[in-house]
């Protein structure tokens, strides 16, 4: 049902993008996925890292409700 995009199709898309953008706007294009790109990767590392940062107190807790309490 789902192929891979080949070279052609590849080429295809290119040429609708410089016909669409021109060739003086590309390299400004480019610079602003690439900007864009920079930003949503550092938005995703900073939830991944405040989700680690609350896993080992829930971590905590389950390992404190599960020890018998002495005394």
């Amino acid at each position: 049902m789902f192929h891979q995009i080949g070279a052609t199709e590849i080429l295809i898309i290119l040429g609708i993008v410089v016909l669409l953008f021109g060739g003086r706007k590309l390299p400004e294009l480019a610079r602003g996925s690439g900007r864009a790109l920079r930003i949503f990767k550092s938005e995703v590392k900073g939830l991944q890292d405040d989700e680690d940062d609350k896993k080992p107190e829930a971590l905590e807790t389950t390992e404190a409700e599960k020890k018998p309490e002495q005394g």
